[in-house]
Parts: C-alpha cells; structure tokens; sequence
C-alpha cells in the first residue's frame, strides 16, 4: 500500500503534468490573433482552437485570408500544405502586398497540376507597381503529402525566399543601380485558393476538374518576426524595448546557404526572367546583370 506521502507526490506529479499541458495550449500560436476571413461565403476556416485555417475552392467561388497586422521588415514564416490530387487549374497565392497603384509585393504562387505531375512554385517581386521578375520552381518534395515551411526574410538588404530553411531565390536591393526596393510601404500577408485554369496549368491547355471538388489548401504555425506598423509607427523603432533582438534586419546568406541557394538553382529553377531573351530582346533587366 502506497504511503501518504507517495501518494501526495502521484497527486502532485498528475497536477503538474496538467498544469503544463495547459500551458502548452495557451502558448499555441493561434491564428485568430494574427488572421481574419476575408472572402469564400463560409469556405475559409479557422479550426483546432486556432491551429489550423483551411481555404476551400468548389465552382462558386473561392476564398481567401489576410493578416491583421501591416508588416515593413520581416521574418515570416508558415507552414503550407497544399491541394492534393488533381489539382490542375487551381492557384494557392500566399504573398505580401501594400496598396494602391504603386503598390509592392512579394510572392509565392503554387501553380496546381494533374495527380502526378509537380507543383510549379512561382516567385515574384513588385516595386512601385512594376513586377516582370518571376523565377518559378519544381520542389523536391510532394508539398500535398505534408504540411512544409514557406518563409520570407524582408530587410533592407535583399528578399530571401526560403523552403524548409532552403533559400530559393535572393532579390538583392539595388537601388544605387536606379532599381526600385521595396522598403516604404507597410505590406499585409494575404492568401487565397482560386480558379485560375486560363493559365496555370500548361499555359490554361489543361482546365479545372470540377468533380475533384472541393479543393482544400491548409495552413498552420505562422511565425512573424517583424516590424508590425500602428498608427503609422513601427514596432522596431529604436526606443523599443524588442529592437536589440531584430538580428534578421541585417541577416545575410552564409556560405552553406550560398551554396543551397545555388544548388536549387541548378537543379529545380524551370524559369527565370533574367534568361529569357525572348521577353527582353533588348537587353535584360538591370538587376539581371547585378546577381
């Protein structure tokens, strides 16, 4: 028979665990702190207590999300999983975005195909309202089978778009060349699911199968280590109390990244703006020459 103190430390030991367990709840990220529904009649949703928002896409509509918060610098990160299946004809955006007609944004675009064939992972970089700088992708992974990390790091330096930690792409900023760099206009993060079978399938050849549907995206685990703007005021200023902790503001590629950069290059870039003499006859792009 277990003694009375054996038996208070069983007690104690239960509480605790509980206790913890609670915590671990609590200290979930929660998306309906940092997101709200902004389109879909219903087919976007936030489940689990937060922990996962699901876009739907059926042949009424799609539907989409957008951030609470405006961002100008960021680490962002959130973990995709994308439309499984025949998935042709469908787009999942998942991008940065300003307003107005010189807006900036940053992209990530998944182009949907038939069972079988691989995502297209489209990148894109506005300044000023001018864009022309895609640079598309294969993955190395079936991104349906599971949920996988898409990140951006924004600081005044460059643009590293990063997969699973993998950096895929660097827009360096280029401005004493007289290239425009997104550095002024607070930007949201905003996504959507949606019909796109004109184009984003082998060039709009292979339409949207309507009997596949619904078509769900999911997403969870949203991290944003960035400069939020409030009344036109930003979190990062030098008077907050956060900004010794900023460290990505100046954050560089290494040599190993250096080095995965130019492995998914070589092995999984499809198409690169800066190649394509047939769009630039003339002459390529400034940033083109400055890579």
């Amino acid at each position: 028979m277990a003694s009375p103190s054996s038996r208070n430390y069983c007690v104690f030991m239960v509480f605790s665990i509980f206790i913890i367990s609670s915590l671990m709840v609590i200290s979930a990220s929660d998306l309906n702190q940092d997101f709200q529904i902004t389109w879909g009649d219903g087919r976007a949703k936030i489940v689990n207590n937060g922990e996962l928002l699901t876009l739907s896409l059926d042949k009424a509509s799609g539907s989409g999300f957008e951030s609470k918060n405006e961002y100008l610098y960021g680490q962002i990160d959130m973990q995709l999983k994308l439309v499984a299946g025949n998935s042709a004809g469908t787009v999942t955006a998942y991008y940065l975005s300003s307003k107005g007609s010189t807006w900036d944004e940053i992209d990530f675009e998944f182009l949907g195909n038939l069972s079988g064939d691989p995502y297209i992972l489209h990148t894109n970089v506005f300044s000023q309202g001018k864009g022309n700088r895609e640079q598309q992708f294969y993955l190395w992974f079936d991104p349906t089978a599971d949920f996988h990390t898409y990140s951006i790091l924004w600081n005044p330096q460059h643009i590293i778009f990063s997969v699973d930690g993998t950096p895929i792409r660097k827009f360096k900023n280029l401005e004493s060349a007289g290239v425009p760099y997104p550095k002024n206009q607070p930007m949201r993060i905003y996504s959507s699911l949606w019909n796109a079978d004109d184009w984003a399938t082998r060039g709009g050849l292979v339409k949207t199968d309507w009997t596949q549907a619904p078509f769900t995206a999911s997403y969870r685990n949203f991290k944003a280590n960035a400069c939020v703007i409030n009344a036109g005021k930003s979190s990062c200023s030098s008077n907050s109390p956060s900004s010794t902790s900023n460290s990505w503001l100046s954050q560089e590629l290494d040599s190993a990244g250096e080095e995965r950069l130019k492995w998914v290059q070589n092995n999984y870039m499809i198409y690169n703006y800066c190649s394509d003499a047939k769009r630039f006859p003339q002459a390529f792009p400034t940033e083109c020459n400055m890579a």
